[in-house]
């Protein structure tokens, strides 16, 4: 597909809107995709036949929950949560947008850099003020940085995302406890769409807080990006001031019974989870010594491959049928390539491919 450059904006069009690019992502059909952090695997079969089953067996003229309602009370169930703290939308991006306009525009987005794109753009799209700190060297979080900018800025949306995205980072709770209490004046997103794959859960730290919310997502490890469902676990009152920025029906009928359906038979995500950090592990050690390319630790389903020539390695890798996602570009990440980890016959011939590049 070949994508035509953009005419000027017509007139009206925001001027925070025109100057923004797209979202910088163009899709590739190659055998193995190792791009944007998938799940490898689809829905097992017979979870996707029933799904299937309750889909038909529904009306489809009939507008579906208001607010997801049932899908609310299920991921509340699920979390262990209490069901008026939970928002339901077509994926996390989609919270992202409605929490830049919960409390960034005419406020401030402070996050760090590099950092998870859909931050920066929906804050520049509605004019926020972006405040982006460095992350350290070994990709930690720059805390007493953070927190002078917390001072310095008029309040809004404070983003911090474990594991990290790009670098699959996971920071000590002690320095992300110590952030968010510093940030009381702010809503502070948690944002945990890997924390399936690190283990980690800030689940009591949001608790604690009537400012903090925690973002998770169906995209990652539940193999249901093609579904387009993200959630925030909240306390009833942000949750209820998030909520009203949600669009009616922002759930369709299919999505929400398969998700059902999911919900229902959660052990293949666990089961998934185990191969996939085992696979990361292995993966990371067959790289250990290679000639010219260091596979950076990760704690995510994906990791940094830093190379001398990240233009020529990702070349490299398209010739042998296998697509990553170049960061070279993003501040402190000179030679990087993202790559998401496959199914162990995919992760093969990621380690084959890279044998052979000089």
């Amino acid at each position: 597909m070949t994508t035509e450059p953009l005419a000027a904006a017509p007139a009206g069009v925001r001027a925070a809107v025109r100057d923004v690019p797209a979202y910088p992502f163009t899709p590739l059909d190659v055998p193995i995709k190792l791009d944007q952090n998938e799940n490898p695997y689809d829905f097992p079969e017979a979870l996707k036949t029933e799904a299937l089953r309750r889909m038909a067996a529904r009306p489809w003229n009939r507008y579906p929950d208001l607010h997801a309602d049932e899908l609310r009370r299920r991921i509340a169930a699920f979390e262990n949560w209490d069901e008026r703290g939970v928002v339901v939308t077509p994926g996390s991006n989609v919270l992202i947008k409605l929490l830049t306009e919960l409390a960034g525009i005419s406020q401030t987005v402070l996050t760090v850099s590099p950092t998870f794109s859909v931050y920066t753009l929906e804050a520049q799209l509605l004019g926020a003020n972006l405040v982006q700190v460095p992350l350290n060297p070994d990709f930690s979080l720059p805390t007493e940085a953070l927190k002078a900018e917390l001072k310095r800025h008029q309040p809004g949306v404070l983003y911090i995302t474990q594991p990290h995205a790009p670098t699959g980072h996971v920071d000590a709770d002690a320095a992300i406890r110590d952030l968010v209490d510093a940030a009381a004046d702010w809503v502070v997103v948690l944002d945990e769409a890997y924390h399936q794959y690190s283990h980690t859960d800030h689940k009591d730290l949001v608790r604690a807080g009537s400012n903090r919310l925690s973002l998770r997502t169906f995209s990652k490890a539940w193999g249901l990006a093609g579904l387009r469902l993200g959630y925030a676990l909240a306390t009833p009152e942000l949750a209820g001031q998030l909520q009203k920025l949600v669009p009616a029906f922002n759930v369709s009928t299919l999505a929400q019974a398969a998700l059902e359906v999911a919900l229902e038979q959660p052990q293949y995500v666990h089961d998934r989870v185990q191969e996939g950090v085992q696979e990361r592990q292995r993966v990371l050690s067959a790289l250990q010594g290679h000639p010219t390319c260091q596979a950076l630790p990760s704690q995510a389903n994906f990791f940094l491959l830093r190379t001398p020539d990240a233009g020529a390695a990702y070349t490299h890798l398209l010739n042998h049928g296998i697509v990553v996602r170049r960061q070279d570009s993003l501040p402190g990440l000179t030679g990087c390539l993202r790559v998401a980890i496959g199914t162990p016959a995919e992760n093969d011939a990621l380690i084959a491919a890279l044998a052979d590049l000089k």
